[in-house]
Order: C-alpha cells, then sequence, then structure tokens
C-alpha cells in the first residue's frame, strides 16, 4: 500500500534538509522507535507496537539509499521482522523538501508493505495511524532538536568532520566501522489509541455483528437442546 503526507518544518530547506537527513539526531523523535547502531548510511534498530493487549517489537535497518540535496529529496529504505518471527514490514520512503524563507514543506510517500497482526488494520486505518504518528514526530521534532541550544545542524566536536560533505550524512569516522548508539529504551506505540475514529468506524460494525451471530448460536443450541 502507498501512505502519502506533507508536514511543514520551521527551517529554511537548506537547514531543513540538514536536520532530516540526520537520522541518527531525529530517530529519537520518531514514537516507538529506538536506534541502537548506524554503520555508514546504515541505521538499525527497533520499534515497538502495540495493538491492545498484544506487543510487537519489530527490528530492523533504515538505509539511505538516494540523496539530492539540489532537489531536496532523499530515498530510504526501511525493513524490519518481529521478534517472535510473526510479522514483516518493509517500506521505501521518498521525501521532498520544498520552501521559500523560513518554512519548508516535507512531502513524504511511503510505499508500505506489511504482513502479520499489524497487517489486520488495512489502508485506511493505517493511513490514519501513521498520519498521527508523523503528527506526534514533528510535535518532538520541534520540542527537542529544533529547541534545542545549539543551532539546528551543528554537531558537536570530535563527533563528526566539521565539513561533511554536501551528499550525505556519513562523515568517514562513522564510516569507518558499526558504531553502537547508546539510546534509552523507547515506549511502544499504541496503534488503537493512534487509530482513533478510524479505527472504530472500522472494527465496531465487525464486533456487533460477532455478537449477534454469539447470540444467534446460543438461541439455536438452547432450542436443540429441548428437542
Amino acid at each position: 500500500m502507498q501512505l502519502t503526507h506533507r508536514f511543514t518544518v520551521p527551517l529554511d530547506p537548506a537547514e531543513a534538509w540538514r536536520v532530516l537527513i540526520d537520522i541518527e539526531r531525529i530517530a529519537p523523535c520518531m514514537p516507538g522507535a529506538r536506534l541502537e547502531e548506524v554503520d555508514g548510511d546504515e541505521y538499525r534498530g527497533a520499534v515497538k507496537v502495540k495493538v491492545g493487549p498484544i506487543t510487537a517489537q519489530y527490528r530492523g535497518v533504515v538505509r539511505v539509499v538516494k540523496q539530492d540535496r539540489p532537489a531536496g529529496r532523499m530515498v530510504l529504505v526501511a525493513e524490519g521482522r518481529d521478534v517472535k518471527g510473526q510479522g514483516t514490514a518493509g517500506a521505501t520512503i521518498t521525501a521532498t523538501l520544498s520552501g521559500d524563507g523560513g518554512v519548508t514543506e516535507v512531502g513524504v510517500v511511503a510505499d508500505l508493505t506489511i504482513t502479520g497482526k499489524v497487517a489486520q488494520f488495512g489502508r485506511g486505518v493505517l493511513g490514519d495511524v501513521s498520519e498521527r504518528l508523523l503528527a506526534r514526530f514533528v510535535e518532538n521534532l520541534e520540542a527537542t532538536v529544533l529547541a534545542a541550544d545549539e543551532p539546528a545542524g551543528a554537531v558537536a566536536a570530535g563527533d563528526r568532520t566539521p565539513s561533511a560533505p554536501e551528499a550525505g550524512p556519513a562523515p568517514a569516522d562513522r564510516a569507518a566501522s558499526p558504531r553502537t548508539v547508546a539510546a534509552p529504551d523507547s515506549a511502544a506505540v499504541d496503534l488503537l489509541g493512534a487509530a482513533g475514529p478510524a479505527l472504530l468506524r472500522r472494527f465496531v460494525p465487525v464486533a456487533a455483528a460477532g455478537v449477534v451471530a454469539l447470540v444467534l448460536l446460543r438461541v439455536l443450541r438452547s432450542a436443540r437442546s429441548r428437542r
């Protein structure tokens, strides 16, 4: 399925690019996500999701496969697998940046493939969920990364090469070998809560039909027992 979203960040396009291409810096802003290891343009970690009483954890990798800074376009590929082997998730994500002055609009197109329990929600519910999660991501981004004392896009001394290349966020010191990231554990994303009205519209009629079926079944059993 394909999901399309748009959001804005209060930065000019050049600064917005530097922030959004820095996956390590913005990963903690995504609900349920935890970055664990960086290897060049490859980012490994985990995402936790909760569906009612069931909590699933996907472990996987995100790769930056294409960067076109002049055009403001980046492509990422994400692959994950449920740690209990009960489903997989994969996505090709294309983000485009455009704007003028101090505001940049970001368009996101995700070609998504999901198997397992989470797949039961379907495109409509997953679209609503992803829209809400993206809104939370932007809120977290503004409250942490963009509100930090150091200017957005600045780098810590000794962590990166001061003049990072235009083509990407992986300087030589990062690309040398896999590097472990010390990140706190993240709370699971509650998909039922995030889905809100969209989920209710879809599953309440199904639940009602199930209740009716159970009542009819009991009536039939009662009638048979009296014969």
